[in-house]
Parts: structure tokens; sequence; C-alpha cells
């Protein structure tokens, strides 16, 4: 864990510490109301002694007259504390799907290694709901220890043996408790972690459906899934096995504790050492004081459950950095020169390679692994283990990341589509340097440019609304080839100096491809336009193509001289 990072209890802190001044208001009418109920068997003993006893009935009425007004303040108290605790929870709820979402969405990456999309979803709403409910009992704690300590003075008031048991016998059970709490702790942290992971699964096995049954796959995919189902319903149900003993031992605990309390009273009253009104209120406090001990029951429940939310939500947000963040920036704009020197990573072994600014370049690779981790190091998701990436003589490791991909779009040939309209979805390229308020700003006609580049807009005239036609979730109402003209579109729309593009027309037709081939060359003119493809027509309105052969470069030269004169190259093209 990076120094610094946060821990679970941190988290928890600050979750708390964030809505300190809801938590204080919500304890204090918690304590009014516990407080208020509380005096009600107390008064109703003073009324037996003082009232019933003595046949007055003015004194009857008075006490009367302070029940009403008890139930009155109690009620009114009861409501607006959980009005206010409820409210207390989301907004700390609210507040750790925030900082979980600016982690993830860091320039700098690395929240997501090693994690599905679906489990990262199920820690931002699950488990930060759980540790919001942590800011939400707590003031249900403190009203139920003040609800204990006010039992506890009514009990000594009426006999200090009776009160000193109270006193004596609270600690005691409280520290019980937390012992008892400790393998519930234990156990929803493992429900929680198979719980994301099978959600992780599942929304995975839904993206690649349409490959599955391609493939002939569903048996196989329905058999992990039902691996991971069972697994996290196994977990599921440990915890809730836990949580029933915990909840069962507790309340055995509080029910022989306050029985003892109403024995001990008996006891006295029999021994003429309290009036029958104090046996009463004596009764009515014992009988009071398990709802305390039930809320004290649930507050540690939910604290339990909320720490080993807390440690996987710290997990997340002390995640290691996938790149270093540099401060320097490029020029605005930039040439948009890219060079590689020497760059070892992954499937990579020592490339050199040049790219002049506005030149269009093809790269061709039979490895989808050198594709994949030469398109990491142009995005610097990742850095290389040796050599540099440099834009305009400058290492990319020595920018913000943040600041280069305003310069430098690598457009991945899985990109995923938003469930909004079809312009929408284009326009999401052109807006990324804008903000909220000036998204009318966006140059429409880069736009249109764009549509008509990629044949989008032949999509969009085939759809029932047009471009207002609002596409299903990752664009699944498309065809491959219809969605992978919208996202070039969109990238397209981006303007970006220099553009990456991997394989963007892999399910296109022949013709269509052809067509997208000649105007994406005209929008790109005289910027800087990388194409990582085996496709012919792509390939052909190149300045040059680059031959990466065993991860380092092998030839390069004209699209048509490769084909007359390289046979590996003609048998990677043309296949």
């Amino acid at each position: 864990m990076p120094t610094g990072a946060p821990t679970g209890g941190v988290v928890l802190r600050r979750a708390i510490r964030g809505q300190r001044g809801r938590v204080i208001a919500a304890s204090l009418l918690g304590m009014t109301h516990q407080g208020c109920e509380a005096l009600v068997p107390v008064v109703v003993g003073i009324v037996i002694d003082s009232a019933v006893a003595t046949g007055s009935s003015a004194t009857l009425l008075r006490w009367l007259l302070v029940l009403a007004i008890l139930f009155l303040a109690l009620s009114t108290c009861y409501r607006t504390s959980a009005r206010i605790t409820e409210g207390t929870g989301e907004l700390a709820a609210h507040r750790l799907r925030m900082e979980l979402a600016a982690r993830v969405l860091d320039p700098r990456g690395g929240a997501d290694a090693n994690r599905l999309p679906g489990a990262l979803t199920s820690i931002a709403t699950d488990d930060a709901r759980r540790v919001g409910s942590v800011a939400t009992v707590l003031s249900y704690g403190v009203s139920a220890v003040a609800a204990l300590v006010i039992s506890a003075v009514a009990l000594l008031r009426i006999s200090v043996p009776l009160g000193l048991l109270v006193l004596l016998g609270i600690p005691p059970l409280l520290w019980l408790g937390h012992l008892i709490s400790r393998p519930l702790e234990r156990r929803s942290e493992t429900e929680q972690e198979r719980a994301a992971h099978a959600s992780g699964v599942a929304a995975d096995l839904v993206a690649g459906l349409r490959v599955l049954k391609g493939m002939g796959a569903e048996s196989a995919a329905v058999a992990r899934y039902r691996t991971t189902s069972r697994e996290s319903l196994a977990a599921a149900l440990r915890a809730a096995r836990s949580r029933a003993g915990h909840e069962g031992a507790i309340l055995a605990l509080t029910g022989v504790f306050i029985a003892v309390i109403g024995l001990v009273g008996a006891y006295l009253a029999m021994d003429g050492r309290i009036s029958v009104g104090d046996l009463v209120a004596a009764v009515g406090l014992a009988q009071f004081l398990l709802g305390p001990f039930q809320l004290l029951t649930y507050v540690n429940a939910e604290l339990a459950q909320g720490r080993a939310s807390a440690r996987r939500i710290a997990e997340v947000l002390a995640s290691p950095v996938a790149v270093e963040g540099g401060r320097a920036a490029p020029a605005d704009p930039p040439p948009g020169h890219l060079a590689l020197r020497g760059v070892t990573f992954g499937a990579l072994r020592g490339v050199d390679l040049d790219l002049p600014a506005g030149s269009l370049t093809g790269v061709v690779t039979a490895d989808p692994a050198v594709a994949a981790d030469l398109l990491l190091c142009l995005a610097r998701e990742r850095d290389p283990a040796a050599g540099t990436v440099e834009l305009d003589g400058m290492a990319l490791t020595g920018l913000d990341p943040d600041a280069l991909r305003r310069a430098v779009l690598v457009a991945h040939h899985d990109a995923d589509l938003f469930e909004s309209t079809l312009l929408e979805n284009v326009r999401a390229g052109a807006d990324a340097d804008t903000t909220a308020a000036d998204t009318t700003a966006v140059d429409t006609t880069a736009v249109d440019r764009a549509l008509t580049a990629s044949a989008a807009d032949d999509v969009a005239r085939l759809l029932p609304d047009g471009a207002a036609t609002v596409l299903a979730e990752r664009g699944r109402s498309l065809s491959g080839g219809q969605r992978q003209r919208v996202a070039l579109a969109r990238a397209l729309a981006a303007d970006r100096p220099v553009l990456v593009l991997h394989d963007p027309t892999t399910a296109v037709d022949t013709v269509t491809e052809s067509r997208i081939a000649s105007r994406l060359r005209a929008l790109r003119r005289d910027r800087t336009t990388i194409l990582v493809t085996t496709s012919p027509a792509l390939l052909a309105v190149t300045d040059r193509v680059v031959v990466l052969d065993d991860g380092t470069v092998r030839t390069d030269g004209p699209h048509g001289e490769l084909l007359a004169a390289d046979a590996a190259y003609r048998a990677t093209v043309l296949a």
C-alpha cells in the first residue's frame, strides 16, 4: 500500500467527519427522544405513588399532562432525528462514491488493475452504502448509550443496588457484544468480495454474449457463472448465519440482564425497600432497556459490516497508480512528432520508431500482444520498462497525463458506446475539452465532418430518429460495423493533434471501408495519425507502413512496395 494511502479506519473516520454537524444534531435529538422514553415509566411510577395511591385527581391530571408533554417531545425528536440520520447516510455514501469515481477516473490509472468493472460497481454502490450506514447508526448508538445512562440514574434514584447493577453490567455487555461481532465482520467482508466478483463476472458475460453465442460457448459461460454465483451464495449464507447468531447471542445476554434487574426489583419491593410505584418504574425501565440494547446490537452489526466495506473501499483508493504524473505540458497546439527510442515493454523489444508530425503512418503486426502493448505505451497507460516515448522531443513520463491525452488520443478497437443518442455519443469526443456549461459551444461542423468521414452518417439515416435515436447499452442495438463507425466518428470528432486508431474497420464491409479510408486521409491531412491495422484499404492511404515482427521493427516503406517485395507482409495483410 502506498505511503499515506487511506486505510479502512481512515475511510470510516472521513465518512463520519464529513457529516459531523448532522451526526451531532441527530445524536442530540436521539438522546432527547431516548431520555423522554426512559422517563415515561418513571413518571408512571410517580403517578401510582402520588396520585393513584392517594386518590388525588388534581395530581393525576398534572402528571398526565407531564406524560403528554413527554410523548409530544419524544415523537417530535424521533421524526426529526430519523430524517437527519437517513440523509446523513445518503450524503456520506454519495461522497464516497464521488471519491471512488475520482480515483477510478484519475488519468494516472491503476484503480481498475485486477478488478472487473462489475466489482468496482459493487464497491461504489453496496460498500459505499454500508460505510454510509455507519454515519447513520452512529447517532443511534449515542442515543442508546444515553438511554442506558438515564435509566441507570433513574434506577439509582429508586434504589442504589438497582442503579449499580445497570451501571456495572452495561460495560461487560458492550465488550461481549464487540467480541461476538468479530466473526460477522470477517464473513461480511468475504460476502462482499464474492458478491462483487459475481457481479463482475455477470457484467463480463453479458458484454460478450454475442461472441459466446457465436462460439457456441454458452454452456461453459453458464457453468462459470453458476460456480461463481454458488460461491457468492455460500458466502452470503455464512454471513447471514453469523448475523443471526450475533443477534441471538446479544438478545440472550440482554434478556438475562433485564430479567436480573426485574428480579432484584421484585425482591426489593417484597422486602419493603421500594414502593409499588418504584417497582412499576423499575420493571418498566427494565422492559425499556430492551430497546436500547437491541439498538446497540443493530449498531454493532452495522459497524462490523461497515468496517469490512471500508477496507474494500480503502483498497481501491490506495491502489498504486499505473504511471506517475509529470508536470510539464505539451505545446498548444503540439506539432505532433512522436518517437519511440529503444522501447521495451511486454511484447515490445527495443522498438525504435519515428513518426513525423503531420504524417499518416500504418503499423502492421501479426501479434495482437505487440499491438496492445504499443497502444498502452502511446496512450501512456503504462510506462516502458526501458527506453522512452517522446512527443515533440519531450518524454511522455515528464508530461502531465491529463494534458498529454488532450494532445494524443488512442482509440482502442473495443471502445464501448454509451446508452444515449448516436449524436451524443459522437459529441462526447468533441465535448471532452469543454465544461458542462460550454457544451453548446462545440463545433458542430467538426462533428458533421467526423460523421461523414466515418460513414456514421449512413448509420444515422437508417435509424428511426436519425442521429437522435437512443442507442442501447454499449450500442448493442447496432451491428458490429455500425458500432465501429460511430466509435470512429467519436474519435475523429475529438480532433486531437495526434490520433492513434486500432483496427477501426474490422467489421465494416469492403466498399464502406475504402470510402472511410479516403475520407479519413482527407480529414486528418497535416495531423499526425497512426493506424495500427492489417486492413489493406486503410494501409493503402498511408504515407508509410512500419512492420513490427517479434516485438521489434523489421522493415518499413510504402504499402504498395511492401506488398510487392515482402512475402511475410503480404501474407499478414492479405490473409
